[in-house]
């Protein structure tokens, strides 16, 4: 399982965690909430409807006086009310009133008048001055029968003192509230929902973009790790900071194991030239304390003078070749890519080849293919114009002298191919897939000695650069071809 799938499941597990027991928390106070509300409101009410049936209680008419005929009057009447969304027509409270005994005397619903509801809580404790209130089912097996009953005393004041001389109690079903209480759970829940579904595509986007900056920089070390030319993603904030700390940390490693490898490289291909240098050297010394004695043969001393010449230019040019080298190497990018026209890439190409080809007596063909629509791309001049000199003076090393070098350009939708083409022996079976590898070389024909091995390895270097590719093949009628692929432009 991947990074960015566990933070995804973590977070979503956070948030539904919270969402259930936040859900749970507003489920559970939603019920109460209302009828706390309600209870508060019924306490005023009783108290108030107690203070106007007191008087038709004192004077015995609690049945057929004023505040009866007013409560009957009241329960017939229509109500027309609308409250936030739910029609209200009758009213749903019951008024009793129960005199010092606890007997009901007066009952709104006409159907208790003349019980003892003496040990009911509400009219129990109010008796006593104690705040009364209670909550029973009408009928015992169905929770939503529950009926809520608050009392308020009824109070005579005589002599300075106050005694209870009869308790009012206001009645109404909790299923009246219901509708309220659903719809408000209603709400919640759909509004938790949303939340949730929100807290999860933040989720996903959250993961996404951790699993895709995190990701980035795993290609990037693979890339690194692989050899390959890579830059650091584009990433924000610490992970920016990572890709530029790992950028910084891969450039000092490749740095420090580049020059070890140069080091190594570079030692093991100049002993040859030295040993040669040094022989001939030794010889010419030995020639020159022996002259006495008729000394060495003009001819043999022009010889290791001549062999002393060229290894010094090889090595110098072998020195020259790997900092051309090594500065493509160390490039990541084309910094400030111009776009540039193949064909006059390739003239100043030919033009630089031809002193070395006319002392082979080869000639050079540069040839455009007709249906090209045009041989831009983009890149660096320099790089191109070198690429295309090593695959000249390496066909113009195996080229027999008299012959033809070929130089196509064409164009494949968007791609742009160069192809460099000789008639020499070929390319041997095994060296084909290790010709661009560095320091390998093939002995030249006529005994001619080998090259640095740095040339076409430079042209692979560069071709990637560009992002392209190059590859070296042997051609039917025989010889050779050396092609580089550049993207168009």
């Amino acid at each position: 399982m991947n990074i960015g799938l566990r933070i995804l499941l973590g977070y979503f597990l956070i948030v539904a965690v919270a969402a259930l027991l936040l859900g749970r928390v507003f489920l559970q106070e939603v019920k109460p909430g209302v009828r706390q509300a309600m209870e508060d409101t019924l306490v005023d009410t009783a108290n108030l409807l107690a203070e106007q049936a007191k008087d038709d209680l004192l004077a015995g008419r609690m049945a057929d006086g004023r505040f009866a005929q007013h409560v009957r009057t009241l329960t017939d009447r229509d109500l027309g009310a609308e409250i936030w969304g739910f029609n209200k027509r009758k009213v749903s409270t019951r008024i009793y009133v129960t005199d010092a005994r606890g007997i009901v005397v007066f009952d709104s619903s006409g159907e208790d008048v003349g019980k003892d509801y003496s040990r009911w809580n509400d009219v129990y404790l109010t008796l006593r001055g104690q705040y009364g209130a209670r909550s029973s089912r009408s009928d015992p097996a169905d929770e939503s029968s529950s009926v809520m009953h608050v009392a308020a005393p009824i109070k005579l004041r005589e002599q300075g003192r106050e005694r209870i001389v009869g308790v009012l109690t206001v009645a109404k079903p909790n299923q009246t509230i219901a509708p309220f209480i659903a719809r408000s759970q209603g709400v919640i829940l759909r509004w938790g929902s949303v939340l949730l579904g929100v807290a999860l595509v933040i989720g996903l986007v959250a993961a996404w973009w951790l699993s895709r900056q995190l990701g980035a920089l795993r290609r990037y070390a693979d890339a690194v790790t692989a050899g390959e030319r890579a830059s650091p993603p584009d990433s924000a904030g610490e992970f920016g900071d990572l890709g530029r700390a790992l950028e910084s940390m891969r450039a000092k490693l490749e740095g420090k194991q580049y020059v070890e490898q140069y080091v190594h490289a570079l030692t093991h291909e100049l002993k040859s030239p030295l040993a040669a240098i040094r022989g001939s050297a030794e010889l010419l010394e030995s020639a020159s304390m022996e002259s006495a004695a008729g000394g060495m043969p003009e001819a043999d001393r022009a010889r290791f003078v001549a062999t002393i010449r060229a290894q010094s230019e090889r090595m110098a040019e072998m020195i020259d070749k790997l900092l051309a080298l090594a500065a493509v190497e160390h490039r990541q990018r084309i910094e400030q890519p111009q776009i540039l026209d193949l064909r006059t890439i390739a003239d100043e190409a030919a033009e630089r080849i031809a002193p070395k080809f006319a002392q082979r007596s080869l000639r050079l063909d540069v040839r455009e293919a007709v249906d090209a629509r045009g041989l831009r791309v983009s890149g660096d001049a320099f790089l191109l114009r070198q690429s295309l000199l090593n695959l000249l003076e390496n066909a113009a090393d195996f080229a027999p002298p008299g012959s033809t070098v070929e130089l196509r350009l064409r164009r494949d939708a968007d791609r742009i191919g160069v192809d460099v083409c000789d008639r020499g022996p070929g390319v041997p079976d095994y060296a084909l897939d290790r010709a661009f590898e560095r320091f390998y070389s093939l002995p030249r024909p006529e005994g001619g000695s080998r090259s640095s091995g740095l040339g076409l390895c430079f042209v692979a270097e560069a071709v990637e650069l560009h992002g392209g590719s190059v590859a070296l093949a042997n051609r039917d009628e025989g010889g050779a071809v050396a092609s580089m692929v550049l993207p168009a432009v």
